[in-house]
């Protein structure tokens, strides 16, 4: 049993979760992280090797919807923040059978903000301990032409995975507005970079071009995608975890107009300095 002070990450052996488990544990060496991951198809305890053997990381192989589990990871830990990565995220999937993405995505974050709140409320820290859900720039539907998308443009989801997204959205805002919990929202454009599944758009490409394969054209070709590299996307998720209003949405893209942080092509709307 720990009970040090921990962060709490869900979904960290996913590729955005563990590239950011590897960023905050060599940012914060000494810092105490517990790791909950189901372990499904998108998520693999060899994207975190480098880590494994630390003192300070702690892995629990579970569901966040899992009361029980839920429960007892915050009566061993004394987690003092939550990052909430763990979601089912294939659009084509969802649409298949859309009731994991309902499960996981909207169910499994009323789990965790409920063991949350109630754990920050006895401990009398509901509003300085921070549960941070990160989100997707798909709860608002298609862009169209032009245009670019404000934490301000209404959701408008248009496939399972996007709408379980948008409830839980909506699910953590209102911890916020009828408890007073301290919470924030990333939604973040496309991620690329190492430890993405091989399914998704560009390692496909990758490796068809690779392979001398023809490369798979989606609709007429001319769609047009904000690509964000996952290690700046990591630095993104540490500003708004430690720097972002409480209640606020964030963001996050390389097309937006204000730099943040030492990366020149990462942009993070709406942020404090």
């Amino acid at each position: 049993m720990s009970k040090n002070p921990a962060l709490l990450i869900t979904g960290g052996a996913g590729f955005i979760g563990s590239n950011f488990i590897t960023y905050y544990l060599k940012k914060y060496p000494g810092r105490q992280l517990v790791n909950i991951d189901k372990l499904t198809y998108a998520g693999s305890r060899e994207n975190l090797m480098e880590v494994e053997n630390m003192d300070t990381y702690h892995f629990v192989h579970g569901d966040v919807s899992d009361e029980a589990l839920v429960r007892n990871v915050f009566n061993e830990f004394d987690i003092e923040g939550v990052v909430h990565f763990a979601a089912e995220s294939h659009v084509d999937k969802s649409i298949a059978d859309s009731k994991p993405f309902i499960l996981t995505n909207v169910l499994g974050t009323g789990v965790l903000l409920e063991a949350a709140r109630k754990d920050w409320e006895k401990k009398g820290l509901l509003s300085k301990r921070r549960f941070h859900h990160i989100s997707t720039d798909e709860v608002y539907g298609s862009l169209g032409g032009k245009g670019k998308f404000t934490e301000h443009t209404p959701y408008n989801p248009s496939n399972p995975y996007s709408a379980s997204k948008a409830g839980a959205n909506m699910l953590v805002k209102s911890y916020y507005t009828t408890y007073g919990m301290n919470v924030v929202l990333s939604s973040s454009s496309n991620n690329y970079g190492p430890r993405q599944h091989d399914e998704k758009l560009l390692p496909t490409i990758i490796r068809k071009a690779l392979s001398l394969e023809p490369i798979p054209i989606y609709g007429d070709g001319m769609n047009v995608r904000d690509w964000l590299y996952v290690g700046d996307h990591c630095e993104a998720i540490d500003m708004v975890f430690h720097k972002g209003k409480a209640g606020e949405s964030y963001n996050v893209g390389v097309g937006m107009k204000k730099r943040t942080l030492n990366s020149p092509n990462l942009f993070v709307n709406n942020l404090i300095k």
